[in-house]
């Protein structure tokens, strides 16, 4: 077992230990009072982990209820939190109850922002079962749903009251969703760790995973707790996001995962930072390379064009400029801002 703290404003600890899921709730009931428990997850894991989940809970005292949705980005929408409500209020929940996320990053975003609005906040766990969700959503505090003009543009910062990680959990991962998570790995490496980076180029990742989510989690952890509401430093963790972000929208956030679009909006970036002379020549090659080896693509069919409008209602967007991350080198990023009628010509090097 291996513990992290984070020091936000509400801290709390992140536990990574094989076969937690079936300890969730001794883990659950030394974080919460709570009497009733529902378990938020969709219809890929439920049928997997959550009756071993659910069972735990029982044992600890809780009170159990479930609320599945069907799997996938598509699912991650306004009228989904809303049925979530509609499940609270029939089950009886109150403020002092809890809401237990398991499954990936899309049960836990809309998890914690049903936990954040819902009589205006209630406590809720993470229990990520992806590892794009171990690596990255998990952790932190940032909740939300998509709505037709983007992607997470409704949300709120919500802290869980823990988080327990399974690296079992990944055994049961198609190669795809595998792959998608190891985009979000590789952003670490960039932006934070030329080690980490070194390590995925040398090693196979697979083989020491429960190392490499302690590392991306403490990395994350370390920048959180400089900057928890995303007002500084923690935007470095979006390196890649802008354009990957724009680019699942330009797909209907459908046939490309948040993690392959991560990797194409790293690779994409990085090529036009080297040509401004921000970042040294055959960064992007490197960055390409990796994500290759761990079968994620490094480029998109859609035009240029459409990729860079889309990417103008990003989050990061604030006037009339775009904050965007830029590699100094693998392992050292920082925040360039480039006007929105200079995007085009900064992205192809125009």
């Amino acid at each position: 077992m291996k513990t992290l703290h984070i020091a936000t404003g509400k801290p709390y600890d992140i536990i990574i230990e094989r076969g937690i899921i079936d300890q969730c709730g001794t883990y659950l009931r030394g974080v919460s009072k709570a009497k009733k428990a529902m378990i938020i997850s969709d219809s890929n894991v439920f049928p997997i982990y959550g009756g071993r989940a659910e069972a735990s809970l029982k044992q600890a005292g809780f009170e159990t209820s479930q609320f599945v949705f069907t799997a996938g980005e598509e699912s991650k929408r306004l009228e989904t939190i809303a049925q979530m409500y509609t499940a609270l209020i029939e089950n009886g929940f109150t403020r002092s109850d809890i809401i237990v996320a398991l499954g990936g990053g899309v049960v836990g975003d809309m998890s914690g922002f049903a936990a954040a609005t819902y009589l205006r906040g209630i406590d809720f766990v993470q229990i990520p079962t992806s590892l794009l969700a171990q690596v990255d959503s998990s952790v932190g505090g940032k909740t939300g749903v998509d709505i037709p003009q983007g992607k997470n543009l409704v949300g709120a910062f919500w802290q869980p009251n823990t988080v327990l990680i399974d690296p079992d959990t990944l055994n049961t991962l198609t190669p795809h969703f595998f792959a998608d998570g190891m985009g979000e790995v590789v952003k670490y490496g960039c932006i934070k760790s030329e080690k980490l980076f070194e390590t995925l180029e040398k090693e196979n990742a697979p083989e020491i995973i429960d190392d490499i989510i302690y590392q991306c989690v403490e990395i994350k952890r370390d920048v959180v707790q400089k900057d928890e509401r995303d007002h500084g430093e923690r935007a470095l963790l979006n390196f890649g996001h802008t354009l990957g972000h724009a680019i699942e929208k330009e797909h209907n956030f459908k046939g490309v995962s948040h993690g392959e679009a991560v990797a194409i909006g790293m690779v994409m970036i990085t090529k036009a930072s080297e040509k401004a002379g921000i970042t040294p020549a055959g960064t992007a090659d490197r960055i390409a390379q990796l994500c290759k080896k761990y079968n994620l693509p490094t480029c998109d069919t859609t035009p240029i064009e459409k990729i860079v409008k889309s990417s103008f209602s990003d989050k990061k967007s604030s006037g009339d400029s775009i904050g965007l991350v830029v590699l100094d080198k693998i392992g050292e990023s920082k925040i360039y801002p480039v006007k929105k009628t200079d995007m085009l010509g900064f992205v192809t090097g125009k």
